[in-house]
């Protein structure tokens, strides 16, 4: 009889541990979102694309100038539990009844939308000053 809990004591925290972590890794819905930021407002290419695809497309316009919302919600507070599934369907489906467009003829969302995504999640994570980005490259 003591053996079963023995085993049950050695299994059951890391399958805790592992199951979740496993989980993470083979759904990119949850997986970690990478961005690189210095003094916050230096970062990684990839995501200074996607501050520039943010400017470009006028996303300011509804969601305000610090994403804080305007006539769109707050992307700062959004960004805490929408996962990048939930932001392909809205960018690529709109909302239009909400007057959220759809970008999926965007040429310029089609390519950025991932580094969108990062810079969203940079600004609402706290990591990511509102304002004028560069490039951590720049020169």
């Amino acid at each position: 009889m003591k053996y079963p809990s023995i085993v049950l004591r050695a299994v059951l925290p890391a399958a805790f541990f592992v199951l979740p972590v496993a989980y993470a890794q083979t759904n990119p819905a949850i997986a970690q979102v990478t961005y690189k930021v210095v003094e916050g407002n230096k970062v990684d290419g990839n995501t200074f694309q996607g501050w520039k695809t943010w400017r470009a497309l006028d996303c300011e316009r509804c969601h305000g100038a610090q994403q804080q919302g305007l006539v769109g919600p707050s992307l700062v507070d959004a960004f805490k539990t929408l996962d990048k599934n939930e932001f392909h369907r809205t960018v690529f489906g709109g909302r239009v009844g909400k007057g959220m467009p759809d970008f999926s003829s965007s040429q310029m969302m089609q390519k950025n939308w991932e580094n969108l995504y990062a810079y969203l999640k940079g600004r609402s994570d706290g990591q990511i000053k509102p304002g004028d980005l560069q490039s951590i490259d720049a020169k």
